[in-house]
């Protein structure tokens, strides 16, 4: 029968730390308060907006030769809006959110002068982001949905490290 190895100082000591961080604060002791960017604000947040598709709407801005209807880009900024808005009352104090990812099917045309509303809900979180349903309508007919994904953030730090990347080209 072989002897037991022995452990080394520092192999004692991770072992030791790592037993440590699993002990279970005292019960007097104060929870920490979350980070702003641990913020979590409270499912089904909602907001619906509202807009008049205005020629600077559609493709046919971006290109003469296509038709004068709401473009995909238009609709996909007027879903983004409705879920800044639907969260913005409840964000902590200097902080805003930006989009991150967005997932959406623009389904049916409407021509300039339609109205569109974009109606986000938020109904979920992955790590960090939050998650919105959203839809937008023009009358009866749903001409786009999808998920759009958003994270908090500080704007100052947020500023700083976009800068940032530009130092590196």
């Amino acid at each position: 029968m072989t002897p037991p190895k022995k452990r080394s100082a520092k192999k004692r000591a991770v072992k030791r730390s790592s037993r440590q961080s699993r002990t279970k604060p005292s019960a007097g002791a104060a929870k920490p308060a979350p980070s702003p960017l641990e913020f979590r604000p409270p499912l089904g947040l909602e907001a619906t907006i509202e807009r008049v598709v205005l020629p600077e709407h559609t493709i046919q801005h971006v290109n003469p030769n296509l038709p004068p209807v709401f473009s995909t880009p238009s609709m996909i900024g007027l879903m983004e809006h409705a879920t800044v808005q639907a969260v913005l009352p409840t964000l902590p104090p200097g902080f805003i959110t930006v989009g991150t990812r967005i997932e959406v099917d623009h389904l049916k045309a409407v021509p300039d002068g339609a109205t569109v509303r974009a109606h986000a809900k938020l109904v979920g979180y992955k790590g960090r982001f939050l998650i919105f349903d959203v839809e937008a309508r023009s009358g009866e007919h749903v001409i786009g949905r999808g998920r759009v994904f958003r994270a908090v953030v500080d704007p100052h730090t947020h500023k700083t490290r976009a800068q940032a990347r530009l130092q590196g080209h």
